[in-house]
């Protein structure tokens, strides 16, 4: 005869005629147990009360399965194997998202509490002794079965919630239905009234969850999902009072550029809300095509510092964002702007040759290269910004034309 396994009703009663006798008067009393313990939900734990009548319902039919599970327990039939984790399959597994695990818990400890408690009132003397020791070992076996059964539904969850935020990043990339896509991303719990930005990268060797914790330390929102062979990360400020304007956005990805494969990560302007995320996709990922063309460039770059690689590749937007950000503004500024900005670029950056072309004091010349830096956000003196307004001159004099 095997040894019976530790812990058992075999274990703590023995003799198989005794232990079933027990077993009965017990099972006799499980109504009344099940009863008392759904009243002591109701007086010890206010969140019970707040639950729908289903949810509530569900309980009930754990707890009275609970009960009867350890009365199966106690007998220990050996011809069926009763497993403690058994008595949560009677609910349907969306009951782990309305019930907490902590809420779990509190179930468990008041339903350990009233058994207790009515076996010392509604049970003969002799049984108690028996029977509450036994109700202790339960209740171990029922606290492992409760982990496990919040273990598998964490990780059916989390493949769940990439699996729904791979498809809300996809909808962003590709501009489908906006109804549709805010749905998808409130299953999330994307509920944000701040700005939104989308950064571009290459794919990480590692996981995604690093990147996405980074970022609630930076106080930020994100969803992020591999698209093709590019990552492409969603971003929103927790704050609605965050800045979101360029130098913040790169100071966010600079922080998170460690999660990212090597090479640039383009980040877009910043759009008001979910719902026009797509517009700083696309801008992103004309950024990510073009970036190669400017290898001498930081790591993380905004769109606005590839517009002219990214007008040269054929964009049609950033095209019109070159002419209405710089030409556009300089042309309307007056004051010989725009004349001292190509006559500047004409003669090499020299303030003394520009003076000399335009029969102007060299400070005059000084001073119009501050104000075209302030209207255009771009200085004449600057290489870089000198190729930018090169650009954006011609594409606007072709425009005019």
């Amino acid at each position: 005869m095997s040894k019976p396994a530790p812990g058992t009703g075999r274990a703590l009663v023995p003799v198989t005629r005794t232990r079933t006798a027990m077993a009965k008067r017990l099972a006799a009393q499980a109504g009344r147990m099940t009863t008392a313990v759904i009243a002591e939900m109701e007086a010890r734990h206010p969140w019970y009360s707040e639950l729908g009548a289903e949810e509530r319902s569900w309980i009930s039919v754990v707890a009275s399965n609970g009960i009867n599970g350890f009365v199966r327990w106690f007998a220990d039939d050996t011809d069926s194997e009763v497993g403690p984790g058994s008595i949560f399959n009677v609910a349907p597994r969306a009951l782990t998202r309305k019930v907490t695990l902590h809420q779990t818990v509190d179930l468990i400890r008041t339903t350990i509490d009233v058994v207790e408690a009515q076996i010392g009132l509604l049970m003969p003397r002799g049984d108690r002794p028996a029977l509450q020791t036994a109700i202790l070992h339960y209740s171990r076996e029922i606290a492992f079965a409760s982990a496990e059964v919040y273990a598998h539904a964490a990780e059916l969850r989390v493949t769940w919630d990439e699996r729904v935020e791979s498809q809300v990043v996809d909808a962003i990339v590709r501009s489908d239905s906006h109804d549709e896509l805010l749905s998808r991303a409130s299953t999330l719990g994307w509920q944000t009234r701040s700005a939104v930005v989308v950064a571009v990268g290459s794919v990480p060797g590692g996981d995604l969850a690093a990147l996405r914790r980074t970022a609630d330390k930076l106080g930020l929102l994100a969803m992020a999902a591999v698209h093709g062979d590019r990552l492409v990360t969603v971003l929103s400020p927790v704050s609605p009072d965050a800045p979101t304007d360029d130098g913040a956005t790169v100071g966010w990805l600079t922080a998170l550029a460690p999660h990212f494969g090597p090479g640039r990560i383009v980040v877009g302007p910043a759009v008001p809300g979910l719902s026009r995320a797509s517009e700083s996709a696309r801008a992103a990922m004309s950024g990510s095509r073009s970036a190669s063309a400017w290898p001498e460039g930081p790591r993380v770059l905004t769109t606005r510092d590839l517009l002219p690689e990214r007008v040269l590749a054929g964009n049609g937007r950033a095209r019109r964002e070159l002419v209405d950000s710089v030409y556009t503004p300089l042309a309307e500024a007056g004051g010989d702007l725009l004349v001292t900005c190509v006559s500047f670029l004409d003669h090499g950056g020299s303030v003394e040759a520009t003076a000399r072309a335009l029969f102007v004091h060299p400070n005059t010349v000084r001073y119009r290269l501050k104000r075209i830096a302030e209207v255009t956000g771009h200085s004449p003196s600057d290489p870089r910004d000198a190729y930018v307004l090169r650009l954006a001159l011609t594409i606007g004099r072709l425009q005019d034309t």
